[in-house]
Formats: C-alpha cells, structure tokens, sequence
C-alpha cells in the first residue's frame, strides 16, 4: 500500500483560480522553487491533460540546475490534479503528486499528497518544508492575480 505524506493549507482565493496558478506555466514558473531558484518559462511543458508530459528546469542559486520531469494522470479542473513527478528524468517511473482543492469558507483548501517512497524521515521533512514554500509563493501569485 502507498504511503503518503501530506500538507493541508487554506488560500483566499476561488478555487478555479487556485487551479490556474497550479497549471498555467506563467503562473507555476513563479512558485515552483521558490524566490530563490529561477523556472525559466522556456524550460517548461505543461500539457496538462491525461498522458501529458511535464517538464521544468530549476536554477540554483549557485548556477546548479534540477531537471524535472512528470507525467498529468488525472486533471478534473478545478478540484484535482494528479500527476508523477521526478528529479531523475532517465527514471520512466516518477513519484505520484496528487492535488486536491476544495471550496471552504474564506477561499480553497489545498492538500498536496505525494508517494512518501523510500524516503527517510529527514528527507519527509524537508520535501513537506519544500512544499510549505511553494504554497506560500502560490499565495503571492493568487494576492497579485486579485489585485490585478
């Protein structure tokens, strides 16, 4: 049985919005590593669809690049999202990243699960912190999306 490990934060902001600032590259190139790494729009492919492939290139603050890859397996705008993802784009098989996105009072419950794997408890740790960043940057999106 996969064992998951999974974060649960509310965002003030309508659920379909939510969804765009997860799919939409314009918007995923800000949030996706945080202010400190640059996604460079170019390096994406967002075929956000069944069997669509994903693929981004995280720069580093020291110049170092991560090389992503994934593949969308279930996309039910805007409620879930379903996808694998891998820094090992040799790996053909990446872990399963499910979104989900549920309209609560004051805005969108967003819970983020991903396949906990082989990971160490350290490793849990810092992807969970990893993830907490994202939504954090994915709250600034959807602030300067509202204020637009």
């Amino acid at each position: 049985m996969t064992e998951y490990f999974t974060i649960t934060r509310t965002l003030r902001a309508p659920r379909a919005l939510v969804f765009e600032a997860i799919t939409l590259p314009e918007h995923f190139a800000v949030w996706f590593g945080t202010a400190a790494v640059e996604v460079p729009q170019e390096s994406l492919t967002m075929d956000v669809r069944p069997g669509g492939a994903f693929r981004a290139v995280m720069v580093l603050p020291d110049g170092n690049r991560i090389d992503w890859a994934g593949e969308y397996k279930v996309v039910d705008p805007p409620s879930h999202l379903a996808m694998t993802l891998t820094d090992q784009p040799g790996d053909d098989a990446g872990l399963p990243v499910l979104f989900d996105l549920k309209e609560v009072d004051g805005g969108t419950q967003l819970t983020i699960r991903q396949d906990r794997s082989d990971f160490s408890d350290e490793q849990v740790a810092a992807t969970i912190a990893g993830y907490n960043a994202f939504v954090d940057d994915i709250e600034r999106v959807l602030e300067s999306l509202q204020t637009a």
